[in-house]
């Protein structure tokens, strides 16, 4: 359920924290404390109301019950999950923005094997940081997640500050027929832009749901863009509300909701004060584009409980290391579109085009004879990464396994915000400071899936 009390949220990561028997878990970033017995998490094919028309058939989930559950942790409490396969092709998990081993991160055959169908896969960590993050599988993605498979996960911190209620939200998009049916997945003219936008916009897999909050009450709002293309400029009509995390990290200074523009794979946590008057309503809009479009509301409900946002205590601080800005290494990173336009062989899937490049190489990522890395990187020493945008299109550049603090931006100021996903602007230039803490292969890429399919795919090498 979407809407969820402080005390049901303690109780289930209570319980997905809870110790049993079985499989070894991630310590910090390795194999080592008891973990749990693993939350079955069965990729399969379904149905789901998504429209009028009737139910949309060849739904892709984690079971049968609609939208992918969302996922309950504790930070620094041990989590195991089995993937099943029942899908008829191959799949994996990707943990998208928990700093976890390199053996769970879910990139098939640069981090673990496929996992065909009728297999099964088990995944086991302990997630060091608060937050709100996601999961989704990195094999054939662009059907895939575009058919359903995106999922929610809230790791819970007890030392975070009371809430009256919280709301959880998935955003994602539909390219669906009249009928109610998929459609082509993109086209290829679209790919070579901004990406192909879906035709049915849903919040938690409904068009424009509405969920009752307390009158006068503090509600923590998670948003997650899991969509494949769209990016979100986000306002919130009829209440305040608060930025207080962006990307499951607290946010150095929080500041109100005006406007704010986030893409694929960013997260954004709001404190929304809700309306005294019972029946009012607060209305989430994006407002990219020729017109505002709802995308949920809440309804305020009972007594007002005349809540203070200022009374909201901090978020706590997530154990990410500081770079040493005097000691980093810089590490040039170039987006840029390419003039070659051929098929690249892929193991999981492949869209026929190259449009884009890291550092003037197209990959897609997923080849069976991967490129160099894009760099390789000392174990525990600082770096910067100088990511500029060449083209005329803003890029979600998402790195696994690790987070990255912004320092600098050509064209804004900027707060130095802890991330592991950064929307850059068209023309804009910008330095990410990161510790490399993390041993292993870590993929780098746009998560605009059609970019990431087309070549805006790189990896780093930590040892």
């Amino acid at each position: 359920m979407p809407l969820l009390s402080r005390r049901n949220l303690l109780k289930a990561s209570a319980v997905a924290g809870a110790y049993g028997v079985g499989i070894g878990v991630a310590g910090k970033f390795g194999l080592a404390e008891a973990a749990p017995e693993p939350q079955l998490l069965t990729a399969v094919k379904t149905e789901a109301m998504l429209t009028e028309a009737g139910p949309t058939r060849d739904i892709m989930s984690w079971g049968h019950d609609g939208m992918p559950p969302t996922l309950m942790m504790r930070k620094g409490r041990p989590y195991a999950a089995r993937l099943k396969n029942g899908l008829d092709e191959p799949t994996t998990i990707h943990w998208h923005g928990l700093r976890i081993d390199n053996r769970m991160d879910g990139v098939p055959f640069m981090t673990q094997p496929y996992v065909y169908t009728g297999d099964s896969f088990d995944y086991a960590f302990t997630p060091p940081d608060a937050g709100t993050f996601w999961y989704h599988p990195h094999c054939n993605t662009l059907t895939q997640m575009g058919h359903g498979m995106t999922g929610v996960i809230v790791v819970e911190d007890p030392a975070d500050p009371e809430f009256d209620a919280e709301v959880v939200l998935n955003l994602r998009d539909w390219r669906l027929g009249g009928d109610g049916q998929f459609i082509a997945a993109f086209r290829p003219r679209d790919a070579a832009k901004t990406g192909t936008y879906g035709t049915v916009r849903t919040a938690n897999w409904h068009q424009e749901p509405r969920y009752d909050a307390p009158a006068g009450g503090l509600v923590r709002l998670r948003i997650a863009v899991t969509d494949v293309t769209r990016i979100f400029s986000l306002k919130m009509e009829g209440a305040d509300a608060t930025v207080i995390a962006i990307d499951g990290n607290p946010v150095p200074k929080r500041f109100p909701l005006d406007l704010l523009q986030i893409g694929p794979g960013q997260r954004l946590d709001l404190a929304v004060r809700m309306p005294d008057d019972e029946g009012a309503v607060a209305t989430l809009e994006d407002i990219r584009g020729t017109a505002p479009k709802t995308i949920a509301s809440l309804r305020a409900v009972g007594s007002s409980l005349k809540r203070d946002i200022g009374d909201l205590g901090p978020l706590v601080d997530n154990p990410v290391p500081e770079a040493d800005l005097t000691a980093a290494e810089q590490i040039p990173l170039v987006l840029s579109a390419t003039a070659e336009n051929a098929a690249v062989e892929s193991i999981c899937g492949t869209l026929g085009y190259s449009f884009w490049a890291i550092n003037k190489v197209p990959w897609p990522g997923d080849t069976p004879d991967p490129t160099a890395p894009l760099a390789e990187l000392k174990l525990g020493k600082s770096y910067v990464f100088n990511l500029e945008n060449t083209t005329p299109h803003a890029h979600p550049i998402h790195l696994h396994g690790m987070s990255f603090t912004v320092i600098s931006s050509s064209t804004r100021e900027v707060m130095p915000l802890v991330s592991d996903t950064y929307l850059i602007q068209p023309d804009e230039k910008v330095q990410l400071a990161f510790v490399a803490d993390n041993p292993g292969d870590w993929l780098l890429h746009c998560h605009i899936i059609e970019h990431q399919k087309t070549g805006m795919t790189s990896y780093l090498r930590v040892s």
